[in-house]
């Protein structure tokens, strides 16, 4: 099987690059909320680079705004949270397991640059504090090597049990 489709038994801790099919296996996330298109550069626990083709067609371009298209810093720091996501599930081996993480707090967010359609913004998201259940991370958001947005967050892990 190819590395970014991995089956149910097969060792996640040698996944280096999700793609969407297994981006969809790691998180519940889905059009029009799903912010992420690729994640590379996983180190398992520590660190992961989630990539976000950002495109015209996205909903959230027909109010911010009409006349001059522009990414809301909320949707990045979800894209940096989706990536962020996508490696516990993977470090913890919940793939398939239909894992929630929720947001605990937001800190330091900062934004500095635009982002618009046809821009390529990479996610590069470290763990500062890693349990089972709650995890701490850095997110810093790029286009073209220049720091679009930044921030510290916090979120649980709700493994729902398989009915």
């Amino acid at each position: 099987m190819p590395e970014s489709a991995p089956a149910m038994d097969s060792d996640l801790s040698q996944i280096k690059t999700a793609d969407l099919s297994l981006i969809q296996r790691c998180i519940p996330h889905r059009y029009p909320f799903l912010m992420i298109d690729k994640v590379r550069g996983i180190e398992q626990s520590k660190s992961a680079i989630g990539v976000k083709n950002v495109t015209f067609n996205e909903p959230h371009f027909q109010g911010h705004f009409p006349d001059v298209p522009i990414m809301p810093g909320v949707m990045i720091i979800e894209a940096m949270a989706q990536t962020s996501s996508v490696l516990v599930s993977l470090s913890l081996g919940l793939v398939d397991r239909s894992p929630l993480v929720y947001f605990m707090g937001i800190d330091k967010a900062r934004f500095r640059r635009k982002v618009v359609p046809g821009d390529v913004l990479e996610l590069k998201v470290t763990t500062l504090r890693a349990s089972t259940r709650v995890w701490k991370f850095e997110g810093i958001a790029t286009v073209d090597g220049e720091i679009a947005a930044e921030a510290e967050y916090m979120a649980m892990i709700d493994i729902r049990s398989q009915a």
